[in-house]
């Protein structure tokens, strides 16, 4: 008699790391891995929205997903995505995502293990455990926009999303949503931990890293945002980023060869 039982299925092998080449505006829809993942846009710009909000991804910074963390992507610019995933089972870094500062050091760890090869089993489990205890020792430095909830506040951070220039003050907001400044005050801190101004200077942070990513001037760039001058742009940049507008543009474009890790004529 012919046997019935089905064959055993394998467990899916855990892949270690990822590159994908992003287009500009390409999304990424809502998903979750099974594993952890520390995320780096090699060139380009990525953003990664999970609940809390919408964290920046410049190459000067890296992103730790931990497992089952529903999450999104969308790349501003031509975006060379890296990711080295990490089984459940590690200690994990950070209990929830959180973007942390690339050293040169954790920069090279990325991209070595991310390029195409000869390197063995072992060599890579070493580079991989390195990578882990530099994510560990990495500080953090989000680039953070969270996402309020009250239908009110949504409506006033809907209309500056829109027109981040708008000088409009919370009260005149609040006008225009039927809430007072007094309660949006309240709930802007609650919901996002931050006051009104410190919110709106982040989200022009924000644009502004979409709007150098496309390629526009510093000057073009401070006043589509909402500064009224280019002094006080570079400076409000700087102090959020940690380098200059012309710095991050000049970073957006990734490794030139033969600074991946790899040696010049290997690929």
């Amino acid at each position: 008699m012919r046997s019935t039982r089905q064959p055993t299925r394998r467990p899916r092998e855990v892949a270690p790391t990822m590159r994908r080449s992003l287009a500009v505006g390409e999304q990424i829809p809502a998903h979750h891995h099974r594993e952890h993942q520390l995320v780096y846009a090699a060139g380009g710009l990525l953003a990664i929205t999970a609940g809390a909000g919408t964290w920046m991804v410049p190459p000067q910074r890296a992103v730790w997903v931990p497992a089952y963390v529903e999450h999104r992507h969308r790349a501003w610019g031509r975006t060379d995505m890296r990711a080295v995933l990490f089984p459940v089972t590690v200690r994990a870094p950070f209990p929830a995502p959180a973007v942390i500062a690339v050293s040169g050091l954790l920069r090279q760890l990325l991209l070595a293990l991310t390029q195409p090869g000869d390197r063995s089993e072992a060599e890579c489990r070493r580079l991989r455990q390195v990578t882990l205890d530099e994510t560990r020792r990495a500080p953090e430095q989000p680039i953070l926009l969270p996402e309020p909830r009250d239908d009110r506040l949504r409506a006033v951070t809907r209309i500056l999303r829109e027109q981040p220039a708008d000088p409009s003050t919370l009260a005149q907001l609040g006008r225009r949503v039927g809430a007072s400044e007094r309660t949006l005050t309240r709930l802007f801190q609650a919901e996002t931990g931050m006051g009104f101004r410190q919110w709106r200077a982040q989200l022009r942070v924000h644009h502004a890293l979409v709007s150098l990513a496309a390629g526009h001037s510093v000057t073009r760039t401070a006043v589509e945002a909402g500064w009224s001058n280019v002094s006080a742009f570079i400076e409000t940049f700087t102090g959020v980023t940690g380098q200059t507008p012309g710095r991050y543009a000049a970073s957006l474009s990734g490794p030139r060869p033969g600074t991946d890790g790899t040696a010049p004529g290997t690929r």
